[in-house]
C-alpha cells in the first residue's frame, strides 16, 4: 500500500494540474488535496500509525512536524485543506490555486524522503 498511496499522490498532482490548465478549478483543487493526503498515508501506512479520517491525517502531520522539526510540513499541509475545502466553495481563483498546487509539491518533495 505504500507505494500505492506514494504512486497515487504523485499523479493526483499531475491530474490537478491537467484539470487547472483545463479551466476546472474545482477539480484541480480536490486532486491538490488528494495528492497530499496520498503522500501522508503512504508514511503512515508504512510506519503503522491511523490514517483513516481527516483528523488522522493531521495527527501524522503533527507527528511528522515535530519528527522533522520543519514548520513548514504543517503549514504547506494546511494549503492542501484549503484546496479540498475549496472544491466545496469554490470561492479561490485559477491563480490562488496554482500557487496551492506548487504548495502541494513543495510538501510533498519534504515528506516523500520520510518514506523509508
Amino acid at each position: 500500500m505504500v507505494t500505492t498511496y506514494q504512486m497515487a499522490s504523485r499523479h493526483l498532482l499531475a491530474q490537478a494540474r491537467t484539470e487547472l490548465a483545463a479551466g476546472d478549478v474545482r477539480q484541480a483543487s480536490e486532486k491538490g488535496w488528494g495528492a497530499a493526503a496520498q503522500m501522508v498515508k503512504a508514511i503512515a501506512e508504512q510506519r503503522g500509525w491511523r490514517h483513516r479520517g481527516h483528523s488522522q491525517l493531521f495527527d501524522v502531520v503533527d507527528d511528522l512536524r515535530a519528527e522533522t522539526r520543519d514548520r513548514e510540513i504543517r503549514a504547506l499541509f494546511d494549503v492542501a485543506s484549503a484546496l479540498h475545502a475549496n472544491f466545496y466553495e469554490d470561492w479561490r481563483s485559477a491563480a490562488n490555486v496554482a500557487e496551492g498546487l506548487d504548495d502541494v509539491e513543495r510538501l510533498l518533495d519534504k515528506l516523500e524522503p520520510l518514506i523509508r
